[in-house]
């Protein structure tokens, strides 16, 4: 742990001191915005409007600005000198926490092919994926929180469902990356919003909506471990009315050769089982009726199959099938003057379909999930003074599951059955952000919830920041959270490991909080620094093959993001996380939770000229402990080695329409363990042609 602080205390520095001189093109101001300072640029980004690429975008997350104007936002258009108006989707957000964000332009040079990929560039994140299309088993923690325990929404609607275990996580790969407009993570009393289960965060993916002339963009890509991938995309505007369509295809074998001793090594000594094919579609239409009133409908629908390789010793050869569909219409309408009064309401259906199955010797298992939910939410955003906004609302959901379990197992045939479960959840939530003087905020925010299994309970929030000069802020933030048992967890047997279910079980209970520091060093270096830490009690886990309450463990920990602007064309960033997740009860007290490393770094440096793109990438992982399904001759105490990666990305313009991609991954060739004896497959490539018409 003490190698991977004084790593922080010197790549901080370092990276100050080998720029100490820069200039940009963009002439980056600081501004007050309702007594609390942001940072704008006036010039526009690439995914705002078009113009020739003469500058690079820093490569990574950036503080949102603390207010987006609600009646216009800029629009892309063919002019750069015009920009219209349209009902945009700002939003409102808590600024005693930092809300990171990436941008498309941003997920296009790290040539990201799922939601993992763009998360693992983001402060806070650790993602024990095996490669390209990982499957549902993809390890993601955020600040110590499992995926889980965080808060998935696409444009604002919730995708998680209410199962748990391995074969119904959210998948990270349900969504085509050419859909997504930019990804924002939020924290602290941003919980009180999206749902009391956010221990970790909540992550927003923005989809498109078409501006401007009707265009047409698409891409091949083909490369190692028989990658294929194509991405299609067709948006634009007319009069009123928005639209934009995406359609992505993946495949990739994920069959390379492992050492002895790697997890799902078959007799020829390749990973065996890894590979994953996807189809993903996405549609939306949004319609500007007057000036005050907009509705907006988007569909997403996943196909994929898939092995599933995260189950340790012996060689698994169980496969997954994974259908979803995510339909959601909202309607935004502005009240009185359309200035200090927004109304927006929407309804969502979310139904995913998971089935396992697979050989065990002689005999043959199989598990199914099919989850339904019907959401709807109403939410008002006053403001009531210049110094004090108010966000509530009411949301409602139903979920639907049925499970069913079939094995021809001799000693699991009494466990065969099937469920079919309902559950309903109805929260009342208020978020109200105070000005107090020049410098201070402070957020209060409740989440009342009322549950048909757990009964009706209260989680508080609070969040404050404060501005000692124009450059430094100081905030900080404390949330109380809850997150229920899923109901696969609470009635269905679990064939492929044997895990019983536990009715009995109760809610996972705690808070979380953060303490930081935003710091404008420069015109062109930004700093944020928090320290965060979470408590949370009677953690799910399995004890002699049942579902119970197994503990409590506490996570403390750093986190940095730093972006430099070096000179015209150049950017670069530093990420830097350390997470201490201690079990305190239990077998494992005193132990570092599984499969979260200590400490994680992602940095990198780019250049951008005249469409032509050079982006370095390096990620240091620390290892995380071994902890579920290992090998019989680990122990429970035993980490994964460190390792270093590193990734180059470019582009390369061939005409104006037409350019040639290139992605080369782990330059120096190590066959790094990425989680659990789950290998990297050393060096790899990707090459693509992508075109705009």
């Amino acid at each position: 742990m003490k190698k991977d602080f004084s790593l922080l205390t010197v790549a901080l520095p370092s990276l100050l001191i080998a720029f100490p001189g820069f200039a940009a093109e963009s002439e980056i101001k600081q501004r007050n915005t309702d007594k609390s300072t942001e940072v704008i640029s006036d010039i526009l980004s690439l995914s705002e409007i078009e113009l020739p690429a003469t500058n690079a975008e820093l490569l990574t997350q950036q503080s949102a600005p603390s207010e987006v104007n609600p009646e216009t936002e800029q629009t892309p258009s063919d002019d750069p000198d015009i920009s219209i108006e349209a009902i945009g989707e700002p939003e409102n957000l808590p600024q005693s926490t930092p809300t990171y964000v990436i941008d498309q332009e941003e997920i296009q040079k790290q040539g990201a092919t799922s939601l993992a990929d763009i998360l693992k560039r983001m402060p806070g994140f650790a993602i024990n994926d095996v490669g390209h299309g990982a499957d549902i088993h993809t390890g993601t923690y955020y600040r110590g929180a499992s995926i889980n325990q965080s808060v998935f929404l696409i444009n604002g609607r919730p995708i998680n469902n209410n199962v748990n275990i391995y074969h119904g996580g959210t998948d990270l790969n349900s969504i085509p990356v050419e859909a997504i407009e930019r990804v924002e993570l939020y924290s602290g009393t941003a919980s009180a919003l999206y749902g009391s289960s956010a221990f970790g965060g909540v992550v927003n993916i923005i989809t498109k909506a078409g501006y401007g002339k009707p265009k047409l963009s698409a891409s091949a890509e083909f490369g190692s471990l028989s990658l294929n991938n194509q991405q299609v995309n067709y948006g634009g505007s007319s009069a009123n009315v928005k639209y934009n369509f995406s359609f992505e295809r993946f495949f990739t074998d994920n069959r390379y050769r492992v050492p002895v001793g790697a997890a799902n090594r078959d007799s020829q000594g390749f990973l065996s089982n890894a590979d994953t094919a996807t189809s993903t579609y996405f549609g939306s239409i949004g319609l500007n009726l007057d000036q005050k009133n907009s509705l907006n409908l988007d569909v997403t629908k996943l196909s994929s199959r898939r092995g599933l390789i995260y189950f340790g010793f012996p060689l698994q050869r169980d496969r997954l099938d994974h259908d979803g569909l995510n339909v959601g219409l909202s309607w935004k309408t502005r009240l009185g003057n359309g200035e200090n009064s927004n109304l927006t309401t929407s309804i969502g259906y979310n139904q995913d379909y998971f089935s396992t199955y697979g050989p065990t010797g002689a005999f043959y298992r199989t598990g199914a999930l099919d989850t339904q939910q019907l959401t709807a939410r109403v939410e008002h955003e006053w403001k009531v003074t210049s110094n004090d906004k108010l966000r509530w609302g009411l949301d409602l959901k139903n979920t639907d599951l049925t499970g069913d379990v079939l094995s021809t197992d001799p000693s699991r045939i009494a466990k065969n059955e099937t469920e079919d479960k309902s559950l309903f959840n109805t929260a009342l939530f208020a978020v109200n952000t105070l000005n107090i003087g020049e410098n201070f905020l402070i957020d209060l925010g409740l989440r009342q919830s009322f549950d048909s299994q757990f009964g009706n309970y209260l989680n508080p929030s609070v969040g404050l920041r404060y501005a000692l000069t124009p450059i430094v802020a100081l905030r900080g933030s404390w949330a109380g959270g809850q997150r229920n048992p899923g109901l696969d967890q609470l009635y269905v047997y679990d064939t492929v490991h044997g895990w019983e279910p536990n009715p009995d079980l109760s809610p996972e209970t705690g808070s979380t909080w953060s303490a930081g520091v935003d710091v404008n060093f420069s015109e062109n270096l930004i700093g944020q620094f928090t320290y965060f830490g979470s408590s949370i009690g009677d953690r799910l886990g399995v004890i002699d093959g049942k579902w119970a309450n197994i503990g409590l463990v506490d996570t403390n920990g750093l986190e940095a993001a730093l972006q430099l602007k070096i000179a015209a064309g150049w950017s670069t960033f530093l990420n830097y996380t350390y997470t201490d997740s201690q079990i305190k009860t239990g077998s494992e007290k005193g132990l570092q939770l599984g499969l979260i490393p200590y400490s994680v770094l992602q940095s990198g440096v780019g250049y951008q000229n005249a469409g032509w793109q050079a982006n370095l990438y390096v990620t240091y992982n620390s290892g995380a402990r071994r902890s579920i399904f290992a090998n019989s001759s680990d122990k429970s105490t035993d980490f994964a080695p460190s390792f270093v990666n590193l990734d180059l990305s470019g582009r390369i313009p061939l005409t104006s329409n037409l350019g040639l991609t290139v992605y080369l991954e782990n330059l120096l060739g190590e066959q790094y363990e990425r989680v659990n004896r789950i290998y990297s497959p050393g060096f790899t490539f990707r090459v693509g042609l992508s075109s705009n018409f």
